[in-house]
């Protein structure tokens, strides 16, 4: 494979990178057995992180990552790794954030800082939230919710302590508001349970054939490679 995809185990920020192969990795990664935009787009999406999100632990305000929790239960769209529109707004979307960070000598944790601070109106931190919109839209498209909006709001994440507030940033967030990300929840959660339910039938039948065949939660993404 020409590169690997990989998120931090544990942060604040939801953000995935492109990493180069032959590397010994930190235990702190979770590395990702794939390589196309297509596939970086369908979990950078808030689509996914409203998933991991939703069946991850946390670590204060930090999300917390696992591999069989968010990925492996996760209910992709088909050909979500090969869709040509998801890897065209996937591609748009990881290349310019690159030359931002470049350009900005600023890595991903400065970057998303002011991703999600409402104060931030700078015309590159603008088109950056524009163009996470059109991966939210094309990933909302491949599931056929068209009717689903994508307009972001500057929410906070939790209500703090006036004390506590004042020494620290507010946790503002720049995400979908509770009722969409709730819809998409909802949606996501009951195509989990029609491939379950699809699964416990293939099983069915081949126990029926006397094939024996265990079914796994893995089974709902069958166009994973594979994830370490």
């Amino acid at each position: 494979m020409p590169r690997i995809l990989a998120i931090s185990e544990v942060s604040r920020f939801y953000a995935l990178a492109f990493l180069p192969i032959g590397m010994i990795y930190a235990h702190t990664l979770i590395l990702f057995a794939v390589h196309s935009h297509a596939a970086f787009c369908s979990l950078q999406s808030q689509v996914h992180e409203t998933w991991a999100r939703f069946v991850s632990s946390s670590l204060g305000d930090a999300l917390r990552y696992t591999g069989s929790d968010c990925f492996e239960t996760f209910p992709f769209a088909h050909g979500w790794q090969i869709d040509p529109v998801l890897e065209a707004v996937g591609k748009d979307y990881y290349e310019f954030r690159a030359a931002l960070m470049v350009r900005n000598d600023e890595g991903l944790t400065k970057t998303y800082n002011r991703f999600h601070d409402p104060d931030e109106d700078s015309a590159d931190i603008l088109r950056l939230r524009d163009l996470h919109e059109a991966m939210d839209r094309a990933m909302l498209d491949v599931y056929g919710w068209t009717d689903i909006p994508t307009a972001c709001e500057f929410l906070l994440d939790y209500e703090e302590d006036e004390e506590e507030a004042s020494a620290r940033r507010k946790p503002w967030r720049y995400r979908w508001p509770d009722d969409v990300r709730d819809e998409v929840l909802a949606r996501l959660l009951e195509l989990n349970a029609q491939r379950a339910a699809e699964e416990a039938l293939v099983s069915a039948a081949a126990n029926r054939r006397g094939g024996g065949r265990r079914s796994s939660s893995r089974e709902r993404n069958p166009d994973a490679e594979s994830l370490f």
